[in-house]
């Protein structure tokens, strides 16, 4: 684990709040009311919520459409990290979308967990955000 992804959000008296994550995201705040507006355009029948996990002793936020998670998201050191977790199904559909090879070669060669393995993006700059987005697509035609 890199400085820039040590536990940030372990303080389980500590609730996130938008302005909380903004002051440690900075300038990459942009990019989560990016995500967090496609998700309300797109998709209004998404919710997420903040939820402290002692397992990982952190907080995470946790998207969820119709009673399937999306996604899971920790914030980090300046930015934030987004990790999908999809079956096999989602194998075709990812190598045949316009994801970058490296993301598809993420996944396929992903440590699997049961039947799930993750696909994990740390949020640097629009690419990363646009895949997010493609991401979140994929996941949600996933029956």
């Amino acid at each position: 684990m890199s400085e820039n992804e040590k536990v940030i959000l372990s303080d389980k008296s500590v609730i996130p709040t938008d302005d909380y994550i903004f002051s440690i995201i900075g300038e990459r705040k942009i990019h989560w009311v990016t995500i967090m507006k496609y998700l309300s355009e797109n998709y209004p029948d998404a919710a997420g919520s903040w939820n402290y996990y002692n397992d990982g002793k952190q907080w995470l936020f946790k998207l969820v459409r119709k009673k399937k998670t999306v996604f899971w998201s920790s914030i980090l050191t300046d930015t934030f990290r987004i990790t999908f977790y999809l079956g096999n199904k989602a194998e075709t559909i990812i190598e045949n979308s316009n994801l970058p090879q490296s993301v598809k070669e993420e996944f396929k060669t992903a440590k699997r967990y049961g039947l799930i393995r993750p696909v994990t993006f740390v949020i640097k700059d629009k690419t990363d955000v646009d895949n997010v987005l493609k991401m979140i697509d994929i996941k949600s035609k996933l029956k």
